[in-house]
This record gives structure tokens, sequence and C-alpha cells, in this order.
């Protein structure tokens, strides 16, 4: 019952806070559920958050209970886990547009509905793919799928062979701003790379941002760089501490169908992980040390290293074209004079379906991963449909498809958006927001890159959330959620989330439910549904985030990123 108890508390105070509005006082946007504490009253310091009376109101309506019966939903076995391009993925989206509709919203998608198409080709590597690494001494290593390998055929062909030379590259990274470049002009074409997951190691915040990872790190970036290299595989050494997240991850985003985007140029013929074990062993066969091999590649003065291994890889694949949908809807501002520039809030809806060969619960449910940000999605929409009032710009919502397949649906979305990328002053996406109670902290990483950022700190300290530094800056979560494909385009993007302090706990306490939830349930069939599940949170951070997308839209100029960011060339091409 403490969600009842506190809107009530909520309903006691509103009639002060609406005299409040009328004397042009500072706007408390929500406190109560976020910190479990009565709202202050007080007027705070510049820069001042004035919301309108009709925007508090509506800020008001939002309810953990809905967000709760959404993700109840979403996540349920019906839905098959939601998969790109699957019965249950379509389902999800189809309950999307229905609730955006039911919220008064507009559709944005093509050809007047809420649905963006996106063409995909789906590829599942069959049992007939051998993939076997051949050292330059001892036996021949047929790796095991799964267990010891990952792979899929990037080309989207049914068949490719790859008998091809393995060049170890270290982290597999040019970065000329960092001085870096793992290359050293090698010839890699029609090669095979060995790389290292992550970046170089550093405390510098000047050298790879620190304990920050950056887009260098990620594997789409490496796989990405091979491409450009010309080589024909790339082969990753997964380790845990260097992923931070253990091998079950890997296996289990990388089994069953993986989704594309049509291709449009050259690819990888094979696109693999490889179990840590089997990278020492590797090195061991070519004469090397994999401990020593991985601290070489942490100086500038790293050189590829021919192992004088080769890969064979008989890739064998199911190949399927399809489409699947974005889903999106505008709340048309009520400015003419801006209503064609817009805020965006995004959340991805699928997840990874049903795996057929696992023994046991196969269902990939997702309801942290992420119907907890499809929940908040649709009560955001609900609360700015049916507000008295608008924003001065368009409020758009989009649920997107295919993040699990390496963020598709935003990529497309980036690429094709309803509003020019140039126009669009800000996204605010949600991924994975834990029902863990009420929360008094907020992570925003990324918001500090935005000329937005003292909004969102005079914003939490209206809301009394501290903001937390990202509490795994190694993760590089920055770049592993739909807002980076915004980014990409120019876009000033950034997620809300919780931290790890929790009302009634210590931070320790958030702390180890995050380890667990990683080391347990990340990409587990075990992300599902419970009852006990507390909402409170959920609510906490769709009202700060209504709060701010509302301030965003009603900026008197767009929101940017800050001088020299890395974006900023981006944002100022969408603008030209």
């Amino acid at each position: 019952m403490q969600g009842l108890s506190v809107r009530g508390v909520v309903r006691a105070i509103s009639a002060f806070l609406a005299l409040s509005l009328v004397l042009g006082c500072s706007v408390l946007a929500w406190a109560g559920s976020a910190a479990g504490s009565s709202a202050s009253t007080k007027a705070k310091s510049a820069p001042s958050i004035r919301l309108p009376g009709a925007a508090y109101n509506a800020l008001e309506t939002i309810n953990p209970e809905r967000i709760r019966w959404h993700v109840r939903y979403l996540s349920h076995d019906l839905l098959e886990g939601r998969g790109t391009g699957q019965r249950g993925g379509d389902i999800a989206a189809e309950y999307m547009a229905t609730q955006f509709a039911e919220a008064g919203l507009k559709p944005a998608g093509d050809h007047g509905t809420f649905m963006q198409k996106i063409p995909l080709v789906g590829v599942t590597t069959l049992p007939e793919t051998q993939f076997s690494l051949v050292p330059k001494q001892g036996e021949t290593m047929n790796l095991k799928p799964l267990d010891e390998y990952v792979a899929y055929d990037q080309t989207q062909q049914p068949q490719s062979e790859v008998d091809a030379e393995i060049v170890y590259v270290g982290y597999g990274i040019e970065a000329p701003e960092y001085n870096w470049d793992d290359y050293k002009g090698t010839d890699v074409h029609g090669k095979v790379l060995l790389m290292l997951v992550n970046e170089p190691p550093s405390d510098d915040p000047k050298f790879f941002k620190g304990k920050a990872l950056t887009y260098y790190g990620r594997w789409t970036y490496k796989y990405e760089e091979a491409v450009r290299r010309g080589a024909v595989g790339a082969i990753l050494v997964h380790q845990t501490e260097m992923a931070s997240y253990p091998w079950e991850v890997v296996r289990n985003s990388n089994s069953g169908e993986k989704s594309y985007l049509k291709l449009e140029g050259p690819a990888l013929k094979v696109a693999s992980w490889v179990h840590f074990d089997v990278g020492k062993r590797l090195a061991l066969a070519s004469g090397m040390n994999l401990d020593k091999m991985m601290q070489d590649a942490r100086t500038r003065d790293f050189h590829p290293v021919v192992l004088g291994a080769r890969l064979k890889a008989h890739m064998v694949s199911k190949v399927r074209s399809f489409e699947s949908n974005n889903v999106l809807a505008i709340l048309p501002g009520s400015d003419k004079r801006v209503a064609d520039e817009a805020v965006i809030y995004t959340a991805h809806y699928d997840h990874f379906g049903i795996r057929p060969d696992m023994p046991g619960d196969n269902i990939f449910n997702g309801a942290n991963d992420n119907a907890t940000g499809c929940g908040i999605l649709l009560e955001l929409a609900r609360a700015f449909g049916t507000a008295a009032a608008r924003p001065r710009r368009s409020i758009i919502f989009a649920a997107v498809t295919a993040e699990e397949q390496g963020l598709l649906g935003s990529e497309y979305l980036g690429k094709h958006p309803p509003v020019p990328a140039g126009k669009i002053s800000l996204d605010l996406n949600y991924d994975d927001v834990k029902p863990l109670g009420a929360p008094e902290e907020v992570e925003v990483s990324g918001a500090e890159r935005t000329t937005f950022y003292p909004i969102v700190e005079a914003m939490a300290k209206e809301f009394r959330l501290a903001i937390r530094p990202d509490a795994r800056p190694e993760a590089g979560h920055f770049y592993r959620s739909d807002h980076f494909s915004l980014a990409r385009v120019g876009i000033p993007s950034f997620s809300i989330n919780e931290g790890m302090k929790y009302k009634g706990h210590t931070e320790a306490w958030g702390v180890q439910q995050e380890k667990e939830y990683v080391e347990k349930h990340y990409h587990q069939p075990s992300d599902e549904y419970h009852p006990e599940m507390d909402f409170v949170g959920d609510s906490a951070m769709a009202r700060f985030g209504f709060a701010l997308g509302w301030e965003a839209a009603s900026q008197a100029k767009l929101i940017g990123w800050q001088h020299g960011d890395e974006f900023e060339s981006a944002r100022v091409k969408s603008q030209q």
C-alpha cells in the first residue's frame, strides 16, 4: 500500500503547489515518491524550474501501478520473449501502438500509421557450421559452439568459407586523438583479426576517458574497424573482467537468430567471440602466452603479431529477410513557431525471444530489460497525451526494435527520424529500470556532455535525487543503449536510470542487487516479472523524465553538445 500513501501525500499538497504556481514560484516537480518524503515548497535558486500548472498536474498522475501492469503484460510468457521479427515481438509492437493511440497521440510512422518498417535480415548459424583454429604447433582446435565460441556470417549469405591467417591486433583500435594505433600500417586485408575486448586501461580521464569505456572498446566498433581494413573475420577474446559481463551473456546474446539491417556494403564472413580459455590455448599453441600478449597490448609500442595459426571456418546460415517495426507517436507542439522541433523519448521493446535448444525455461521474458522502459514510456505518453495543455515543441515517443541485436531499430530511427535530426532538441532514453523501491539517486550519464546539464542538475535537486556518476563506467553503458544511435547523428541524448542508493537500504545493498542481476539474470530466462517488484522507483524516473522533457521542449533554444564533445560535429552537420 506504499504507493497509495504516497499518492495521498501528493494530493494533500497539490492545492498549495497550485497556489505557488499562480504566484510564480518555482515548482517542486515531484519528490515524494522518489525520496519517500513530503515535497518541499521552497523556491530554488537558478536555473529556475517553472513547470506550468497543466504540466505539474499531468506529472502528478504518473502511477507506479500502471507501469507495473505494462511490465507484467510485456514480459508474460504469452509474448514469447518479444523476439525481433517474431510473433511475440510483433504483438508487443501492436500493444505499444494501441496504448499510444489510447493516450491521444498521433501516428508518426510510415503512411499515417504508428509503425516505421525496418528492412532486416535474420541470420541463424546452423549446426553444420565448423569453426576450427589451426595453430602452427599441436592439433587442430575444433571448437564447440556456444560453450567455446559464437559466430555469425554478417555477409547474409547461406554459406561462406574462410581459410585465413590470424593476426593478433591487441585491442584493434586506431584512435588518433589518443595517439593510439594498434595496426601500425599493417595490411590485414583478407586476414582474421584476433582482438581483446574493451580498450587500454587507464585512470587518466584524458586517455580513453580513464575508467569510462569509450566507443573504441565496444565490440561493434571492433567489427566495423575490421571491415574497414578489409579483414574477412574477427575473433574477440572474452574476459569477464574486461567485458563487464560473464560468458553466459555472450552465449545467450549470440544464440539463435541474429538480426541485421539489410546489407549495404562489405561485411565479415566470421564475426565471432571465443571463450578466454580458448584464447589461452591458441596462444600457447602459437608459442605465446596470453597474459603477456594482453600486457603488451596496453602500450603504444604494440605492433600486430602474426600468430602462424589459421582460422578454418565453414559458415552455414539460415537467412531470411523480414521487417520489424519501430513504433512512433507524436504529440504536436503548441507553439507554431517551434512545433516542427521536438523532444523524443525512447525505449526498446524487443528481447531475445525463445531459444528452442535450451532445456527447461527457454523464454527470455526481459522484464527488467526492457519491459520496464516500455512501461515508463507508455506512462509518459499517457501523462503527456492527457495533459490539459501541451509543451511548445512537439514530443515524440519511440518504442524501438532490435536493440538486443545491436541497436538496429534506433540506428534506423536516427537515419530516418520523423523530424529532422537537427530539429530534435533532446532524446531521453529508458532501459532496464529495476523495480527496487524508492531511489535516492539518479544516473544520467552523458547528460553532462550536453548544454542541458544545468537544468538536469537543478531538476535533480527539486526531486531530492543525488546525481550519481556512472556506477560502472568501465561497462560503457553510454554506448550500449539506444540513445547512442541518436547521439551518433548529433541529437543530444542520454538515458535516465536509478543510482545505487534506495530509501531504507544502504548503498552496498543497491550495489549487491546490481551485481546479482548482472551475474544471474541479465540476458537470462530468469529476468521475469514478480508480484513483489516495487515500481515506485520506475514512476520516480518517469516523473523526473517528464519534467526534463517538458522543460527541454520549452527552452528558448535547441539543446546542443558541449564544445569539443565527440558528437558536436555531427550536431553541426545535422543543422546545416
